[in-house]
């Protein structure tokens, strides 16, 4: 195995593939789920769900992962990257299912450059190797130029969001980007359950 990486070899049978998203309606939006060996930006308010959307995604059965948590409650199977430089990260991932919470502690602590080189290089890996590393970045933290070159370094864009409409809270998720491919113009409603995120299986146009 490379010793610049412990990310699991996946067979590659040279016909596109998808990993489920662990979220069925997402799935549905996305005609089957991520494409194998991309990196997925999830962004929103810590209240939004992004949490709970790289968890469903970490978690989906019959499917070795690794979840770096660096800014929250180290839970079961996670591991603790509080303490790792983003220099470290790739000789900790297994498996196909990889998950950074939250790329916006990396740039915070060790700077944008940093977070960036440690998306090039992860790409590299997952694409390598036909993985998925999804990373968490919070909205109203970095500035618009930090947030326009995440963006530009990641293969798809997720943003969960959250609105009060009088006695009601609206939350929707939106695909605003997918490498070499079309995102959908539409919005996927979803609720919050004790469950996880639960999306609708009919979205709406935006």
């Amino acid at each position: 195995m490379d010793t610049k990486s412990r990310i699991a070899d996946i067979p590659n049978t040279g016909r596109p593939k998808k990993r489920s998203t662990g979220i069925v309606g997402l799935n549905l939006l996305l005609d089957g789920g991520f494409p194998e060996g991309s990196i997925i930006m999830v962004y929103g308010t810590p209240l939004a769900g992004v949490d709970l959307a790289a968890m469903q995604f970490w978690k989906v059965e019959g499917e070795e992962g690794t979840y770096l948590m660096n800014d929250g409650e180290v839970e079961t199977g996670m591991l603790d990257a509080a303490e790792l430089h983003p220099e470290m990260y790739l000789p900790q991932m297994i498996g196909g299912r990889i998950v950074v919470d939250s790329l916006s502690t990396i740039i915070i602590r060790y700077g944008i450059d940093s977070a960036l080189k440690f998306l090039r290089l992860a790409r590299d890996e997952t694409r390598k190797r036909g993985a998925n590393l999804m990373f968490i970045v919070y909205t109203n933290v970095h500035s618009p130029v930090e947030m326009t070159r995440i963006m530009r370094a990641a293969d798809l864009v997720i943003e969960l969001k959250t609105e009060v409409h009088q006695s009601e809270i609206e939350r929707t998720l939106a695909v605003h980007k997918i490498r070499d491919a079309a995102a959908p113009q539409r919005l996927l409603p979803f609720i919050i359950t004790e469950r996880g995120i639960e999306a609708s299986t009919t979205s709406r146009v935006v």
